[in-house]
């Protein structure tokens, strides 16, 4: 079967529009949330198919723009694969492209700069296992030192290297990154991280000493949540959160 002739079988274009959909509603959610930063940052999520394919955010759009027939189809090699009036960032390609490229467990990735996940990228010991939900996300991240800005593609080599099998990262002095299976699976994760920093903001930022948890706890609580996964506690939450965009403004489905 041709590339052209796939593309259009019915079955991939109904699974294109739902994670179309799910896409958009990711962006606004992240709006929602006070994590975008003006037209920066970025989340991409692949699309099935016979070509290596993905979506991405219109360069110039804020996230509360967005819409699922904005979202940019783009391939690994940066090219635009359908008509649009919208270009992308470059430096969004190159770290969302090295993660789909290394990872093919990785269909949505998510990248943020939130005051508070660029924080605790800053601290020399990232998240600590201060609080329950840092406990359950802390032994799935990775470290990437900051390079710069992402504009040189030799830096996917080393991003995915950092990255390897874990599904969170901490680019140090820059921010964060989810990755997941799913949209519902990545943003799960990514909620989870920036709770985290933010907790840990807020408890280093009262100048007490602080209660430190058992570390045979900690290990354990990590070792179960990386086994049973984030995968069915984002099934559980996302049809609420596509039913709570809805009711806030169901555009971004449009």
């Amino acid at each position: 079967m041709s590339a052209t002739s796939a593309a259009a079988r019915p079955d991939l274009r109904l699974e294109e529009a739902r994670i179309r959909r799910d896409l958009a509603c990711c962006y606004r959610l992240v709006a929602y949330f006070g994590w975008d930063d003006l037209v920066s940052t970025h989340i991409s999520a692949r699309l099935p198919g016979p070509q290596e394919a993905f979506l991405i955010n219109p360069y110039g759009l804020m996230f509360d723009e967005i819409t699922a027939s904005s979202l940019v189809k783009i391939n690994l090699d940066g090219e635009i694969l359908e008509p649009t009036p919208y270009n992308i960032n470059p430096a969004g390609f190159v770290i969302h492209s090295a993660v789909h490229q290394a990872r093919d467990d990785a269909h949505c990735v998510i990248h943020l700069h939130t005051k508070d996940g660029v924080a605790v990228s800053m601290i020399e010991d990232g998240l600590l296992p201060l609080n329950q939900t840092s406990m359950v996300v802390g032994q799935d991240i990775a470290f990437h030192d900051y390079e710069g800005l992402a504009l040189d593609l030799d830096e996917r080599a080393r991003l995915q290297s950092d990255l390897g099998s874990k599904h969170l990262m901490l680019l140090r002095n820059h921010g964060t990154l989810g990755v997941g299976a799913t949209v519902a699976e990545a943003f799960a994760r990514t909620y989870s991280l920036e709770w985290a920093c933010s907790v840990q903001v807020r408890a280093l930022g009262m100048g007490q000493k602080l209660n430190q948890p058992d570390p045979e706890v900690v290990r354990t609580l990590g070792a179960r949540a990386r086994s049973s996964g984030m995968a069915s506690y984002g099934a559980l939450i996302w049809p609420a959160l596509l039913r709570k965009m809805e009711r806030l403004d169901p555009t971004f489905a449009s």
